[in-house]
């Protein structure tokens, strides 16, 4: 839309993203990212000594890191539909009348309850980089911060499918390094897929919106 000679972009061109291919995101630079959903560890149940650990090893599996990551914490109100549809179901194949009341009444009360309050979920997330450039402009700590940013400028031409695979082998050894660091402290992780990826930045960018699918909130149950 042009307004008085002012030429307005749409948000697509603010987003550093190209496509997601293969469950990598590949950004407009060439540079691709893997996403991680990690669990998460309640640290007030374990006792001082486990606590101890738990950080200890945390601290060694960061130490150990020669690349950059980035940890992402989503917080969201708590999505039940999953939970709401379960409930649908049992109240479909329930036979007896008082049981199918009881059940309409709960399923009441949990819609309500949750209209109510303010009842967050928090999902866990490591963005691990590899930027392919990073070795044509050399190393330094400027290069590896930026390997978490897009680069400025016009759109670097997409890898080829023998290139993509070179890379994706080499994210993919960077993947391994987080989830063998971050299972001896007691995290599990699990990577995204295509669609899962693709939710959730739907969900990034639309807050607002529900009506799409659940394979990020079904992996977040996966993870816990």
């Amino acid at each position: 839309m042009d307004e008085g000679g002012v030429k307005t972009k749409g948000t697509q061109e603010f987003v550093p993203l190209k496509e997601v291919r293969d469950g990598l995101v590949i950004l407009k630079d060439g540079s691709l990212r893997a996403l991680l959903m990690a669990s998460s560890i309640n640290l007030a149940l374990k006792s001082q000594d486990e606590q101890q650990a738990i950080v200890s090893q945390f601290q060694n599996f960061l130490n150990s890191l020669e690349f950059t990551v980035q940890f992402f914490i989503e917080s969201r109100e708590l999505d039940i539909r999953p939970y709401i549809a379960l409930l649908e179901e049992r109240y479909a194949a329930e036979l007896d009348d008082l049981m199918k009341i009881q059940i309409r009444e709960y399923i009441a009360f949990i819609k309500d309850f949750t209209e109510r309050a303010n009842i967050m979920t928090k999902n866990f997330f490591i963005v691990v980089p590899y930027d392919p450039a990073l070795f044509v402009r050399g190393g330094g700590v400027m290069g590896s911060l930026s390997s978490l940013l897009p680069s400025g400028g016009s759109s670097a031409v997409a890898p080829t499918d023998l290139q993509f695979e070179q890379y994706r082998t080499q994210l993919e050894q960077r993947v391994a390094v987080i989830e063998q660091g971050l299972v001896r402290t007691g995290v599990r992780v699990v990577k995204l897929g295509t669609e899962e990826v693709i939710e959730l930045f739907y969900k990034l960018f639309n807050p607002g919106e529900l009506e799409k699918p659940l394979q990020v909130t079904k992996m977040a149950e996966a993870v816990k």
